[in-house]
C-alpha cells in the first residue's frame, strides 16, 4: 500500500496511540519521519525511537512519554504543510505554538529542525507540523 502523506500517517499513529495509552507505536520509516522523531525526542515529547529492519523500508519504533499522572505529553499535533498546499515561513515569521510551550517542526536546508533550532541556525523553511 502506498501512502500519499507518510508524515501525516506517522503523526496520526502517534496521536491515536497516545489517546489509548500505548507505550510504543510502529510507523513506516523514511528520512523525514526519522527527522521528525529525532526532533520530538530532542524536545522531550517522546522518550526514544529506533529503527527496525524488516527487509523492506524498515519501521520506526517510537516509545511514547507520559506525565506522572498518566496523561500523554503530546496534547495536540497538527499537520500544517500538506501535499496539496505547502506552507513556508522565514525565521522572523515563525509561528509560536501555545505561547512558546509547543514546537513547530520545519524542513530546512540544514535538515529537520524545531523552531528553536531554526532561530539558532537563522534559517526558515517548510512548516511540517506543530506539536503542543
Amino acid at each position: 500500500m502506498s501512502l500519499s502523506d507518510p508524515i501525516a500517517d506517522m503523526l496520526t499513529r502517534i496521536r491515536n496511540a497516545g489517546r489509548v495509552g500505548r507505550q510504543e507505536v510502529k510507523v513506516p520509516c523514511s528520512k523525514v519521519c526519522q527527522g521528525v522523531a529525532s526532533v520530538l525526542k530532542e524536545e522531550g515529547f517522546i522518550s526514544d525511537f529506533d529503527r527496525i529492519d524488516d527487509g523492506k523500508q524498515g519501521l520506526l519504533r517510537i516509545r511514547l512519554k507520559y506525565s506522572p499522572s498518566g496523561d500523554h505529553l503530546i496534547s495536540e499535533v497538527k499537520r500544517v504543510s500538506k501535499p496539496g498546499r505547502r506552507m513556508y515561513c522565514s525565521v522572523e515569521d515563525m509561528p509560536k505554538v501555545l505561547g512558546g510551550l509547543g514546537i513547530t517542526i520545519m524542513s530546512t536546508s540544514k535538515g529537520i529542525l524545531s523552531n528553536r533550532g531554526c532561530r539558532k541556525e537563522n534559517v526558515g523553511g517548510e512548516i511540517i507540523c506543530t506539536v503542543s
